[in-house]
């Protein structure tokens, strides 16, 4: 839906300047926001938390991983000396201690993704901010982020390469 939008716009803009009437003055902009985010002074700080805190879950799987190895080689060391109630509690128990660390595994990568998300939000926030300003102060109708794959040719003489413009932005002062 994102791409159509955007492929919406672009067309009926350039659309206008191929006919040449009184829209043919539409200026927009383009750049590539993966880079502009990963230009930004934060970028290195919020990265480094999110590699620190994904360690963290990882050492603790590690640790729950030894765990549940540690008690299944137990059982199996003692399944043929233990009576039957007691093998089917053990069986029981290794296969809760089995469903909980499954269970641990999908909530951290959800928690992980969760975790990006609200540790990019601030930097996510600070460059659309700049983007508007950079936007309102040239006029521009709009602006094209080129990531995304669905401008396969952008033609420089209609539209702007501001990737250097909201780099300076972004490194210089705060945006407001």
């Amino acid at each position: 839906m994102k791409r159509f939008l955007v492929l919406l716009v672009a067309f009926v803009s350039l659309n206008a300047f191929a006919q040449g009437d009184a829209t043919s003055s539409i200026k927009f902009g383009y750049l590539s926001y993966q880079a502009a985010i990963q230009s930004m002074p934060d970028y290195a700080l919020v990265q480094q938390k999110l590699a620190d805190l994904k360690a963290q879950y990882q050492a603790e799987a590690k640790r729950v991983e030894d765990e549940f190895n540690r008690k299944y080689e137990e059982f199996l060391e003692g399944q043929r000396e233990f009576p039957k109630s007691i093998l089917q509690k053990r069986q029981t128990e290794l296969q809760e201690l089995m469903a909980k660390n499954v269970e641990f595994k999908n909530k951290s990568i959800e928690q992980l993704a969760n975790d990006k998300t609200e540790a990019f939000a601030p930097l996510y926030d600070k460059l659309n901010a700049a983007l508007a300003a950079i936007g309102h102060e040239r006029g521009y109708a709009f602006i094209l982020d080129t990531d995304v794959k669905a401008l396969p040719f952008i033609n420089p003489a209609m539209g702007e390469d501001i990737n250097e413009a909201v780099q300076e932005l972004l490194n210089a002062e705060p945006v407001k």
